[in-house]
């Protein structure tokens, strides 16, 4: 039984945080490839190594003295933490889905960074408008994983896990992103999204409960329902949404 629970356990935090880390990814490498073929590589590839050297250094810093909070008491704040992002990525992916929310276009993302690095005078050596961009977006996308890596790997006592699944993720995304150059718009982002949402969501309402000293049957297997419970909900809401969403003729009359 034990065997089994660890395993349901580090399965989903594997799920949860290889998702999540993708994403963001994806977004960030965009902005460095539109900074790239727009303003040159050098300072593309160093602005983006600095924000992973700071995200990391973050990871670092912060991932052991959580490790000192009481469990209920960090377990409680994290399905709270968890409860509000999954809830956010939800609504985004759910209205998406839905057809009441654009989705997130890579291609029309790549077009609007180049043509905002194409309206600023080339650097000489090193170009500080290009290592800007990339450091940005890469360190912004990344801290959003790393929030996910430090909640997660902490309160499942498993952060070498997450940091670990992190890190694969991220050299997936980028040697993906070599192979494919700019082709990104085909990734299926938002059902990504949509399955991030359903397992922060999944792993909040759990430790809260258990923060709040609630114990669920079958300890970490119960996960798996809360994960099946909450696809069905986002299921329903989509259909009903897409229902009731206005029709192109509606719209223009």
């Amino acid at each position: 039984m034990i065997a089994v629970t660890v395993s349901t356990s580090s399965a989903v935090l594997v799920g949860a945080v290889f998702l999540a880390c993708a994403v963001e990814m994806v977004e960030a490498l965009t902005i460095v490839l539109a900074v790239g073929h727009t303003r040159g590589w050098r300072s593309a590839f160093e602005g983006s190594a600095l924000a992973i050297l700071a995200l990391g250094a973050l990871v670092a810093v912060f991932g052991p003295a959580l490790v000192h909070v009481p469990l209920n008491t960090l377990r409680l704040i994290v399905g709270s933490v968890l409860l509000i992002f999954g809830m956010q990525w939800l609504r985004k992916a759910i209205l998406r889905s839905a057809g009441l929310k654009a989705k997130h276009d890579e291609d029309e993302a790549y077009a609007k960074a180049v043509a905002e690095l194409s309206n600023v005078g080339p650097g000489v050596n090193r170009d500080r408008v290009a290592f800007v961009m990339a450091f940005k977006g890469v360190f912004l996308e990344g801290l959003e994983v790393v929030i996910t890596v430090l909640t997660l790997g902490t309160s499942a006592h498993r952060l070498g896990l997450a940091a670990s699944v992190a890190a694969v993720a991220l050299v997936l995304v980028g040697a993906i992103g070599i192979g494919v150059s700019r082709q990104l718009s085909s990734v299926p982002e938002n059902a990504m999204k949509m399955g991030v949402g359903v397992m922060l969501v999944s792993f909040g309402t759990f430790w809260t409960g258990e923060g709040l000293h609630v114990r669920w049957p079958g300890s970490d297997a119960f996960l798996l329902l809360f994960v099946a419970i909450y696809l069905l909900v986002v299921w329903a809401l989509v259909g009903v949404l897409r229902r009731e969403a206005p029709t192109p003729e509606e719209v223009r009359a």
